[in-house]
């Protein structure tokens, strides 16, 4: 999973990185532009789809499937 650091003060938000990554890139915000202020905000994750081969052979038989279908009905 990744995660994405919203700034509570302002409209900074991080790139979409690991929860350590983006903890600490959210601190040193904090630290440049809001010197003195707690770091608050929200946490948006993500979790990455990856299609498998078992996906893609999925993908591959329903294509060819529905190939055969319409050229059978185009006869």
């Amino acid at each position: 999973m990744t995660n994405r650091f919203w700034c509570g003060e302002c409209d900074f938000k991080t790139p979409w990185v690991a929860e350590d990554e983006g903890l600490r890139r959210q601190a040193e915000h904090y630290a440049r532009k809001h010197p003195g202020a707690s770091p608050v905000g929200q946490v948006e994750t993500r979790r990455r789809v990856t299609v498998t081969r078992q996906g893609c052979l999925l993908l591959t038989a329903g294509a060819l499937v529905l190939l055969t279908v319409v050229a059978v009905w185009r006869r």
